[in-house]
């Protein structure tokens, strides 16, 4: 198992597949014309699977598949065969442009649950946001991962001033849709322009929906290890939830590690410290002793970086990558 100094007990990981993408959302892109990484330099196929192999054999019992855009990636299809031969349950984190390419690649690879990033529900605005004209294509392939079965949840990183008017059309959509709204607070990482102000939090969010729907907003119980504080609307379909990353922390139970494209192990989302285990693994070094050294180098939260609450923030200060080199 892996357990850390403060008795966490790690049994997710999320990997990154490559830091390719075909949108370039500003939040976590830093520019149009980005430097992706040599495929040289990407854990191959089997590399991929010999890693996974050693944090399966360590405890972990979930893998959700990362990008930027893990459906960009050549190989994705026999990578997410491999991975389904473990003894987990496969995710995926996507942005739903070329999902009616794989979606019936991962109905048969037993993936189930589906993340879609979708930060609007207005075309105009998703190609302010993107520098893509993709949203109804997008659109589309949400209605049919619905049709197919699997629970999807879409993920909206909310920004003052971009799309904070949104919310409430969110949570709208639960009402008729069995899914799932998770509202991400804007967070800072390399070249994303970070600013304090548009930060808008889980207790704003909130009161924006309680003044729309009052009494009919039900919370929802917390369930160990989850990132967000649930709710539904009375006699919706669907559910919403806030990630409250800046404004309330919920690092107590953290069971999160990450593997980068390129084989970096990072213990936390925020971690300076990374631990190379596909330049170990390339040498023929052991990776499982590499890996229960950087579970306990995991500070207690926020990779040590900052505190609770958005005045404890200096963004000039923190020391990470950017976020689709990290992986979402």
């Amino acid at each position: 198992m892996l357990i850390d100094t403060f008795h966490r007990v790690h049994d997710y990981l999320r990997i990154s597949l490559t830091d390719n993408c075909n949108l370039r959302c500003s939040y976590c892109m830093p520019e149009e014309d980005y430097d992706f990484t040599p495929a040289s330099r990407l854990m191959q196929v089997a590399e991929l699977e010999a890693i996974a192999r050693v944090f399966v054999a360590k405890g972990i019992k979930k893998i959700r598949l990362t990008g930027g855009e893990p459906l960009v990636r050549k190989d994705v299809g026999e990578i997410i065969q491999r991975l389904s031969a473990l003894d987990v349950e496969l995710t995926m984190t996507t942005n739903a442009t070329r999902i009616h390419e794989f979606v019936d690649v991962m109905w048969e690879a037993g993936v189930r649950k589906i993340n879609v990033s979708l930060d609007t529900l207005n075309a105009d605005t998703f190609l302010f946001l993107t520098k893509r004209d993709l949203f109804d294509r997008v659109k589309t392939n949400i209605d049919l991962l619905l049709a197919k079965g699997f629970v999807v949840k879409v993920n909206v990183v909310v920004m003052r001033g971009v799309n904070d008017k949104e919310v409430l059309d969110f949570v709208r959509w639960t009402l008729t849709e069995t899914l799932d709204v998770r509202f991400i607070e804007f967070m800072p990482f390399e070249g994303n322009r970070w600013d304090q102000e548009k930060v808008v939090t889980w207790q704003e969010m909130l009161d924006m929906v309680r003044n729309e729907w009052g009494d009919e907003v039900v919370p929802i119980a917390r369930k160990p290890h989850e990132t967000v504080k649930q709710y539904r609307l009375s006699g919706g379909k669907g559910t919403f939830a806030v990630i409250s990353t800046m404004s309330a922390p919920f690092c107590g139970d953290c069971n999160r590690l990450r593997l980068t494209a390129d084989g970096k192990m990072k213990n936390c989302l925020f971690s300076k410290g990374e631990t190379d285990l596909l330049g170990a693994l390339r040498l023929g070094e052991d990776i499982g002793l590499l890996i229960d050294q950087n579970v306990q180098a995991k500070a207690m939260a926020l990779g040590g970086q900052f505190g609770v609450g958005l005045s404890s923030v200096d963004a000039g200060t923190i020391v990470n990558r950017s976020m689709i080199t990290i992986g979402g």
